[in-house]
């Protein structure tokens, strides 16, 4: 599985910001797999196109992998804006990723 592909999107008109993310999975693993669609769900939902994602798949790259110092994955890092966040697991809990992310989470 060859993914160490980026995708970028301009953020919309009025946004200024976009968010720079990096999601390390391994191959097709079913965590990583869920992962890439929870977070592009997510992107889609709350950044509306003003972000650019990474996808690294450490399998295909497990130097860069290590050399970033990621040890588990699914992993998805915010680098930019600042502060940097982490977030360890497939993405599913939409709460965490978007507090990591310095999105408000939907109130229910």
């Amino acid at each position: 599985m060859k993914r160490s592909s980026a995708k970028s999107k301009s953020p919309p008109a009025g946004l200024t910001t976009v968010v720079v993310l990096r999601l390390y999975v391994a191959g097709g693993a079913p965590n990583s797999m869920q992962a890439i669609a929870n977070l592009e769900s997510i992107c889609a939902q709350y950044l509306k196109g003003g972000h650019k994602l990474e996808v690294v798949d450490v399998l295909e790259d497990p130097r860069r992998a290590m050399a970033e110092g990621v040890l588990v994955t699914p992993s998805l890092t915010k680098l930019s804006p600042q502060p940097v966040a982490q977030v360890v697991g497939n993405l599913s809990d939409k709460k965490r990723v978007l507090l990591a992310l310095g999105l408000k989470p939907d109130v229910a």
